[in-house]
This record gives structure tokens, C-alpha cells and sequence, in this order.
């Protein structure tokens, strides 16, 4: 697909330079080689217009021009792909924050209310008798203790969990299936691995994990709502790789 809009660069700035200033009109199609010259440059325009608003046509050109005759460029040739491919993966970060950004203010509108209950209780929760906090905000008790080793964040780890709402509702459990999950601490939502590296294996704990660690404005079935504050039991069972 790069040869072709290629192509059609070199087809529709070809047609410029043989005919100066003067507009190609729908006599100027008398081929199809022409027709097809004229759609394919269409298509590129179209494309950027799509993906680089801010282009600028008169550089477009000037780049065109001295890549053909290798004289006057302004950005050495082999560094062309480098620059290229660092300069969209920025515009599409971009895009994406800017993406993000207005979803997270759409749900706050929407799910405001979810987001205050889930504040309110961990307000209250906060000052229950063996409920400990950390930096982050996260909150735990511990149900049992452990005796084996506590994991790293790679370590590969055995593991039951049950994990409700705030009101109870229960989204998702290992135990309730009663099938062990297997994974690394790390591969879980901030506030669940937080919660896992403060255990030993064999201990069981409850962790009450802020909408900030957890999905924060993204919503995760049914249950798990924008600015869901989430609650777990987990037991690390065994942990199978350090």
C-alpha cells in the first residue's frame, strides 16, 4: 500500500510540474492510467487529511520535490523512518490522552454518584477497628497470617480471590469457581498487587481498593462501574516461581 500512495504522489505532482499552474479538469482523464493516477492521489489526500490535519502542503511539496532530486534536503535520508515513526507514535499519544481525558469527564458526570459512595465508604472504613492504610490510599485487613515468603512482583503465584462491590455484589471469584489463579503480582490492577506484595504465602487478607487504583473511569462489566471502589479476599496459596 506504501508503493501505491507512492505512486500516486509521484502520478498527481508529476501532472502538476507537466501542466504549471493550470488546473487538470475531467478532459485531463483520458486514460484510465490517468483516472486511476487522479483516484489514488485523492485517496492519499484524503488519508492525511484524516490522520495529520496540520500538514503543510507547501513543505509536503518541497519534500516531495527534493527527495526526487536528492539536492537541498533538509533532514538526511536515513533518518527519515526514525523521525517519522517517533513523530506519529507521539500524535497518536496524543490523540489517545485527549481520548481518555474527555471519556474520564464524561463519567464523572455520569457516574458522579458512584464515585462519592465509593469515597464515603472508604471514609468510614478507614477508621474500622484492624483496618490499615497505605501511601496510596489503599486499605486492607488481614484475615490470616502467613508463614512462607512474601512475592515479588514477578514472582508466579497461586492465588484464590473473591471480589465484590462496595454493596456486595459479587463480580468475579476464583473461589466461587473453585479454581486457583495463577499469575505474577504485577499483572493485576495497581491496588491488588500493592495489596498482594504486603503478603506472606498462606496469608489471607481483604483489600479495599480505591477507584484510583483500581479502573478508575473505565468500566469493567456489568457490575464494576466507572470510579468503582472495589473489595477482595485473597489467599496466596502458593507461590510457585520467585
Amino acid at each position: 500500500m506504501r508503493v501505491l500512495k507512492s505512486l500516486a504522489i509521484v502520478a498527481v505532482l508529476t501532472m502538476m510540474v507537466s501542466c504549471g499552474n493550470q488546473k487538470p479538469d475531467a478532459k485531463s482523464l483520458e486514460t484510465e492510467i490517468d483516472s486511476a493516477s487522479y483516484a489514488l492521489g485523492m485517496d492519499m489526500a484524503v488519508k492525511v487529511k484524516a490522520n495529520f490535519e496540520k500538514a503543510n502542503t507547501d513543505l509536503f511539496l518541497q519534500g516531495y520535490r527534493n527527495g526526487m532530486d536528492s539536492t537541498n534536503m533538509l533532514i538526511a535520508q536515513e533518518d527519515l523512518n526514525a523521525f517519522l515513526a517517533s513523530f506519529f507514535q507521539k500524535q497518536q499519544a496524543e490523540k489517545m490522552k485527549e481520548q481518555q481525558e474527555k471519556a474520564a469527564k464524561d463519567a464523572e458526570v455520569k457516574f458522579g454518584d458512584n464515585k462519592k459512595a465509593g469515597e464515603d465508604f472508604l471514609a468510614e472504613n478507614k477508621v474500622k477497628e484492624n483496618v490499615m492504610t497505605t501511601d496510596s490510599g489503599l486499605q486492607y485487613m488481614v484475615l490470616e497470617e502467613g508463614t512462607g515468603e512474601k512475592p515479588v512482583a514477578t514472582s508466579k503465584i497461586k492465588l484464590h480471590y473473591h471480589g465484590t462491590t462496595i454493596n456486595g455484589e459479587v463480580f468475579d471469584s476464583s473461589v466461587d469457581r473453585n479454581e486457583p489463579y495463577e499469575a505474577s503480582p504485577n499483572q493485576f490492577i495497581p491496588g491488588f498487587t500493592e495489596g498482594l506484595l504486603l503478603m506472606n504465602e498462606g496469608a489471607k487478607y481483604r483489600f479495599f481498593i480505591p477507584q484510583e487504583i483500581a479502573y478508575g473511569a473505565q468500566q469493567r462489566g456489568a457490575l464494576i462501574l466507572p470510579f468503582s471502589t472495589l473489595i477482595f479476599d485473597v489467599e496466596i496459596l502458593d507461590i510457585l516461581e520467585q
